[in-house]
């Protein structure tokens, strides 16, 4: 997976290049100069998503205590900034969130769960915010075609989720537990495996609290929805204003087409191929597409690299009080 990961990562650079290169590449920068300071706006519009999608992860801690909402947007920070920036098919970002929390004080198995059902509502509420865009296409354009790949591509999204949620609610880790216990009989192997089921049992009682479950899911589409206020903007700070149903389209379906290309860092390359093609059914040129793209991922550039130092820094005070708890321990 590492490999695949890293591939995707430098395939996604090389299409950011050649679409640069193919739509003037001086022409987009020039827009992008002449918009001047005011597109530094764009970040303060956007950081206010994260908080219901906090709100929404920390609805998914089944009958156990959830995490005070500050540690919880202090690790969704950081863990979208790993998924953003590393080749960790967005999932390692996850692992750092629950990481993060069990260093914090809750317990391990209560934030491996969480954040794993948690993965399910960011699917589930990324296919709906897909079929939004889709409707929107059918009210706004006569390109039904388009409008019904888009459609299959996000049913098929769909179902591979549900299928998913269906196996975590059956027992996925105790499975997966059960498979390597068939090559190994090790001691280690078999606390796994009482883990797994451990995990397992967390993740039915998530499940089982439907209401905090559609809720979570609300609170993540949301989340996603608001950050159309961002690209609203962008084009306005652009001198190419458009209309809020425009705006739904373009953010829905661009959005949702470079997260499926999950192997992708950020969908780098993925995003911006996808602002070319469905702004040019609202009439946008080519490298203002472009500009466009990178403009909506000025957040990713101020947010994510210090994403990533606090995980260090964190990461070092962690180091250094298992350190202290060592020396205090004596030999």
């Amino acid at each position: 997976m590492n490999i695949i990961t890293r591939l995707g990562s430098f395939a996604g650079l090389i299409l950011l290049l050649i679409l640069f290169l193919w739509k003037g590449t001086m022409d987009s920068l020039n827009l992008l100069v002449e918009s001047g300071w005011s597109l530094l706006l764009l970040p303060l519009i956007w950081f206010p998503c994260l908080l219901p999608a906090t709100q929404g992860w920390r609805l998914l801690f089944g009958n156990h205590a959830p995490p005070r909402f500050y540690d919880a947007l202090i690790a969704t920070w950081i863990g979208r900034s790993v998924n953003n920036l590393l080749p960790v098919a967005s999932i390692g970002g996850e692992m750092v969130k629950a990481r993060l929390l069990h260093q914090w004080g809750i317990p391990g198995l209560d934030a491996i769960a969480s954040v794993m059902v948690d993965k399910i509502s960011q699917a589930l509420s990324l296919a709906l915010w897909g079929m939004v865009g889709v409707g929107t296409l059918l009210l706004l354009s006569t390109d039904t075609q388009l409008a019904l790949y888009a459609t299959m591509g996000f049913a098929v999204l769909m179902v591979c989720v549900v299928s998913f949620a269906i196996l975590q609610r059956k027992g996925f880790f105790g499975i997966m537990a059960k498979l390597g216990g068939m090559f190994t009989d090790s001691e280690t192997w078999n606390e796994f495996s009482i883990n797994a089921e451990q995990i397992d049992h967390r993740i039915r009682e998530i499940y089982h609290a439907k209401g905090k479950l559609v809720s979570a899911i609300a609170l993540r589409t949301f989340s996603l929805a608001f950050q159309t206020a961002e690209l609203w903007l962008a084009c306005y700070l652009l001198n190419h204003p458009i209309g809020l149903m425009e705006a739904i389209m373009l953010k829905s379906l661009t959005m949702t087409l470079s997260e499926i290309a999950f192997i992708i860092p950020n969908g780098y390359g993925i995003q911006e191929g996808a602002f070319i093609l469905i702004g040019s059914i609202l009439g946008i040129p080519p490298d203002v597409a472009l500009v466009l793209s990178i403009a909506i991922r000025i957040h990713d550039f101020i947010f994510d690299p210090m994403g990533l130092i606090a995980l260090h820094h964190l990461e070092h005070k962690h180091l250094q009080r298992k350190q202290q708890v060592a020396s205090d321990q004596g030999p």
